[in-house]
Parts: C-alpha cells; structure tokens; sequence
C-alpha cells in the first residue's frame, strides 16, 4: 500500500520582495515536507522568514519561484477562487489577535467556515456547537467577543480553525496575547488536538510554547537551520 502523500511540501521555495540594490529574499531556496500527524514549532528573529514562509503554507501569499504541495495538489495554478476554497477546506488558521467577527456570537463566528464550504445550516449548528463543547465553551454559545476573556475568544477562534476538520493547523503566536495560566491552556487544547491526529505547526517566541512540539524548526535567513 503507497504511503498517503504529504500534507505540505515545499520544493526550493523562495520570495523575493523588490530587485536590484533593494531586493529582499524574505524566503531562499527553503524545502520543507509536513506529515501527517506532526506537530512543528517554527522560531526565528524578527525578519528571519518564519511568517513568510507561514504564509505561503497557508496559501495566503504565493512564492516567486519553487513548488508548493498541499495535500499532493500542486497550488501554482490554482486561481484565486480556487486557492480560497482550497484554504478554506484544508487549512485552519489561528492568529495571535484572534480576528473574530465582534457583532457575531461565538456560535456565529465557528458556522463561518462552513457557510463559505456550503454545509447545510443544521449541520453548521451541529458541528459548531460540538466544537465549541470541545474547547469548553458549550456554555458561551452566545456571547459576543467583546464579552469573552482573551483566552475564551482564543478558543472559539480554535474552534473556527478546526471546524472544517483541516489537513494542516497553522497557528502564528497564538499565545502572544494570553497570560501564562491562559497560555497553559490554549497549549492543552493543541496537546490534545495532536493526539486525535490533527498535524499543527506553530510560530512563537517562546522557548517554552516550543518545546510542546514534536520538532523546533529554527529560521535564519529565509531557511531553516541545519539540524532543526
């Protein structure tokens, strides 16, 4: 029996910003291959390429040159429309300023995905609702963000990430904003996440966030470091 393929895969990735004098290799001839059920920690100095490179694996940018494989589909011909619904599908995302949507309820902001995904509306219901249970928040269905602690709404954005069971969670500094107690728990919820098979690579600063992970990939330069 073949092996499943990859999730992601980057063949001599590289992004360049400007040219000549101003040229900026923000990514420089970087492979890299995710597989299924890995947990990534990705670390680096500011300018090192981490969130770049971050940002192509989520088909939020597009390389100047090199291969990008998502789920053994090749995205470099892929129009907009068709990135989008890719990300959409395959992707789940959670950001260090969680980005919900402040006049929807938590229960709202999880059904999104899904409504862009075209999942019918009691099955939208159903499936938030249980995501919500899974992060502890069956009982915040309700509230808005804007009546949720910092850590809460970093679990309903969470919930959102995962709700479209994504091949790849992508979480850039999701503890930037939280306390350590916060912290400790935001991590539990990866930890346990992991362990049911999801495969999660996540940026942060934090030796401490890092050191969760199965692999520290270590940026410098637009690559990663021998050794990580």
């Amino acid at each position: 029996m073949a092996a499943p393929p990859a999730v992601a895969e980057l063949r001599h990735v590289s992004k360049v910003y400007g040219s000549g004098e101003t040229e900026v290799r923000a990514v420089n001839d970087l492979s890299l291959i995710v597989q299924p059920g890995d947990y990534l920690a990705v670390m680096g100095a500011s300018g090192s390429g981490k969130s770049t490179a971050m940002n192509i694996l989520g088909c939020l940018d597009r390389p100047s040159s090199g291969d990008y494989w998502l789920q053994g589909q090749s995205v470099a011909d892929l129009s907009d429309d068709d990135l989008a619904s890719l990300r959409n599908r395959e992707l789940g995302f959670v950001f260090q300023q969680f980005h919900l949507l402040a006049h929807l309820s938590a229960l709202e902001n999880v059904e999104l995905p899904m409504i862009y995904a075209n999942v019918p509306a009691a099955e939208r219901r159903q499936r938030a609702i249980a995501a919500l249970e899974r992060v502890g928040l069956g009982q915040r269905l309700q509230n808005k963000p804007n009546q949720l602690s910092g850590g809460q709404q970093q679990r309903v954005a969470i919930a959102r990430a995962i709700i479209n069971r994504p091949a790849l969670l992508l979480a850039d500094e999701p503890t930037g904003a939280l306390d350590s107690e916060t912290t400790a728990e935001v991590l539990n919820i990866f930890d346990e996440l992991h362990r049911e098979g999801i495969t999660l690579m996540l940026v942060t600063h934090e030796a401490d966030v890092a050191k969760r992970a199965q692999r520290i990939l270590h940026f410098c330069d637009g690559r990663i470091e021998p050794g990580s």
